[in-house]
């Protein structure tokens, strides 16, 4: 049985917590927005938790996704890799089931994969199908759904390019998907990342991210970009010298 606090044991966890959070924050102006430079060292300089902590960009953009034509929804394929090893499942047969098994993913198979998911058992992080396996597939949306992990061919998860996806799901890539708020949130790198890879990171993420503006998004799109690391601070990030970002915020 795990031995029971004090009371002032844990006033003296809370303070000692307030303490750290005090000295991520000295230093990091709430108001002002960094150039991404500026920023990711900011960031890197706060990370000292005893974990590699994971760097996280967050953009709050002009869209409502209430409206279908206002959703955005893409992968961007990171420069420096994101640091994470991602457990993949592709549903296929036959040279394609393979194929994917020669490209390094971890649960490969059909009729017995679909069985295996609709009972509730998802030993993966990314989820990639070939066209004709998307009739059962599909029958898994209540499951894979709610999870974020159902193939999509605008995300290039149904695909008959099954090594490139696994390559590409195994290495840098890292889905995005608006949620209700119009905040769109991703993990591009670790703390121990270089400056220079971190920002190429970023850059390469913001970019993807614009280039998703959907048809519906009218005005500012892009109203503000921070990046902070697990257990650090946000710092936020002048997006307008971001490649791609010109006319958008």
């Amino acid at each position: 049985m795990a031995q029971k606090l004090s009371a002032e044991a844990i006033k003296e966890t809370r303070i000692a917590g307030g303490k750290r959070l005090a000295a991520a924050h000295k230093g990091v102006d709430r108001d002002k927005s960094y150039s991404i430079e500026e920023a990711v060292k900011l960031v890197k300089e706060r990370a000292k938790a005893k974990f590699d902590e994971t760097i996280e960009v967050a953009m709050n953009l002009g869209v409502d996704p209430k409206h279908a034509d206002q959703m955005v929804r893409g992968v961007c394929n990171l420069p420096n890799g994101s640091g994470r090893t991602s457990r993949v499942a592709v549903f296929a047969r036959g040279p394609k089931a393979e194929e994917a098994k020669a490209a390094g993913a971890d649960l490969v198979g059909a009729e017995d994969l679909v069985d295996q998911v609709s009972k509730g058992t998802i030993n993966f992080d990314r989820c990639i199908a070939t066209p004709d396996m998307m009739g059962l597939v599909g029958r898994l949306g209540k499951v894979l759904g709610p999870r974020g992990l159902m193939p999509n061919p605008r995300v290039g998860t149904v695909t008959m390019d099954v090594v490139g996806a696994v390559k590409g799901a195994k290495g840098g890539s890292v889905e995005f998907r608006v949620e209700k708020a119009g905040i769109v949130h991703a993990g591009v790198g670790k703390a121990s990342f270089t400056e220079k890879a971190l920002a190429e990171n970023i850059k390469a993420f913001v970019d993807a991210v614009v280039k998703a503006k959907p048809a519906g998004s009218k005005g500012n799109y892009l109203k503000k970009v921070s990046i902070s690391s697990t257990m650090g601070p946000g710092v936020k990030i002048d997006a307008t010298g971001l490649s791609g970002v010109q006319g958008q915020t």
